[in-house]
């Protein structure tokens, strides 16, 4: 994933920037965004009356996650361990914020529940596909090209905006369809990059 976008480059002056001479630690950071992340999803799973305020919460997480990679380099703390926190923190509140939604849709139809849970473990099998291919071939190796300065992580904060506009049953079905189809092209990406790596 891009370390450039137009979100980072919010996040750097505003966030970033200031703690760099705290105590504050990236993977202080990242342990607030998984914080932030549950919090959300819990939020979002108790009903459309509530999706509102789980939708802000969720942003901050985002804005948390994008700030404690930025400070682990700005300060020079970065670290295979920290790297790897930070992926996983993403996997696990990235999946639930859509189970979250899809729990909290529930009494608009037995379907969105599935939904949710399937749109949100394709995410987490992204996630897990991310580390594998990060890990035989670096940092680098699962990044996609960035569009305009947005990334396709930064596809997430789509979830607040829909919740926001009033039309996350939407974004649920959207979901349910483009997450898996997105797991199926990594998983391409992760098994040519396994073949490749076999002895010729």
């Amino acid at each position: 994933m891009s370390h450039n976008t137009w979100i980072h480059r919010m996040v750097r002056p505003t966030v970033v920037k200031p703690l760099a001479g705290t105590p504050v630690t990236p993977n202080q950071l990242t342990t607030a965004r998984l914080l932030a992340g549950l919090t959300a999803a819990g939020i979002m799973a108790i009903g459309p009356a509530w999706q509102g305020i789980a939708a802000g919460v969720f942003v901050l997480s985002v804005v948390l996650d994008r700030a404690d990679g930025d400070l682990a380099r700005l300060t020079g703390k970065t670290s295979p361990g920290g790297h790897r926190y930070d992926m996983i923190a993403d996997a696990v509140c990235n999946a639930l914020i859509l189970i979250g939604l899809g729990i909290g849709l529930r009494e608009g139809g037995e379907w969105s529940i599935p939904m949710g849970v399937l749109a949100g473990l394709s995410v987490a099998v992204i996630l897990w596909m991310v580390m594998r291919m990060e890990e035989m071939g670096g940092h680098r190796a699962a990044e996609l090209p960035s569009l305009g300065g947005f990334d396709a992580d930064d596809a997430v904060l789509l979830i607040p905006v829909f919740v926001w506009l009033g039309i996350a049953d939407g974004l649920l079905t959207a979901a349910a369809v483009i997450a898996p189809l997105a797991a199926l092209l990594f998983f391409v990406m992760y098994w040519r990059q396994l073949r490749a790596a076999e002895p010729q």
